[in-house]
């Protein structure tokens, strides 16, 4: 029988691995790599492994490290499911451990439309999204899966100040949006085979305001949510949790600014798109903490 522990800490892996993916993805596309693996689902027409000469071997390894990363993806997910049917946790916390390989397979499924599309820029941008929905849903299970399954559910956040959560979420998914529009239209196709044409055909200078203007209004947004939560001494964890997502929202606009200015160097875009998914996730998060539960006793969770 797995202990909370246990089972707190397979969720924190989900969500890291969930990021972590994300972080392994775009270096595959920043190195120009992203056809290191030229087909799907082998590495190359006759083998399901990098064969030397194929390919530049450094390409080869990066795609191909990347791909075996959805094993352990799929490791954890197993794992996580594993534990609340074995501690037969909630129905909710159940459907939740479900959503994690549902959407692993869906990735995998996008990721092999990605590649025999040539990294077609929109098909790039398929790949990145549903990435940005599985961290929300792993930070949402992680701090679901600490409370106590027969308590009843308690909303803290009053409506009015709830669909300004909902609200930011919206801005959230414009903001990621027109950020992989801005990566599409931007240097960095993920090979350097790929031919202009198959680049986003708009001005990145206007894409780069309208994506930072987004970002602006969801701060905005976040600050007028917190300064109500903190009127009202919000029970749990939204307040600390809004504050927390305006700090690493404040640090997104430090790297952005600075990979505008630098012309795009390839460890800030990297950078970029791990606070993105980090963003993403504590978002999920203060999104829980609207409605909560008891927690389960310290004593308990051993």
């Amino acid at each position: 029988m797995p202990s909370l522990r246990a089972q707190k800490g397979i969720a924190l892996a989900n969500v890291i691995a969930q990021i972590g993916i994300m972080t392994t993805g775009v270096t595959v596309r920043v190195t120009a790599s992203g056809l290191g693996c030229e087909t799907w689902p082998r590495c190359n027409q006759d083998s399901f492994v990098p064969v030397p000469g194929a390919g530049p071997a450094i390409h080869q390894a990066i795609e191909f490290g990347n791909r075996l990363l959805t094993f352990v993806l799929v490791a954890v997910a197993a794992a996580l499911l594993l534990a609340v049917y074995r501690a037969d946790r909630r129905r909710g916390l159940k459907a939740l451990a479900w959503a994690m390989p549902a959407g692993i397979l869906a990735q995998a499924v996008i990721g092999g439309i990605t590649v025999l599309a040539g990294l077609v820029w929109w098909t790039v941008a398929l790949h990145l999204l549903p990435s940005m929905i599985l961290a929300w849903l792993a930070a949402v299970l992680f701090v679901r899966i600490g409370e106590d399954d027969t308590a009843p559910p308690k909303r803290v956040v009053p409506r009015p100040l709830a669909w300004l959560t909902v609200l930011s979420a919206v801005l959230l998914a414009g903001v990621l949006t027109t950020g992989t529009m801005v990566t599409g239209a931007g240097p960095h196709a993920g090979d350097a085979r790929i031919e202009a044409a198959d680049r986003l055909q708009l001005p990145i200078q206007w894409l780069v305001h309208f994506h930072a203007e987004l970002m602006v209004g969801y701060v905005c947004l976040l600050i007028g949510l917190l300064a109500g939560l903190i009127a009202l001494r919000t029970e749990g964890p939204a307040i600390r949790r809004c504050a927390i997502l305006i700090g690493l929202i404040a640090a997104q606009a430090v790297v952005g600014i600075t990979q505008y200015q630098l012309g795009v160097p390839e460890i800030l875009v990297v950078a970029h798109v791990t606070l993105a998914g980090a963003i993403t996730a504590v978002t999920g998060a203060l999104w829980a903490a609207g409605v909560i539960r008891d927690r389960i006793p310290a004593a308990a969770a051993r």
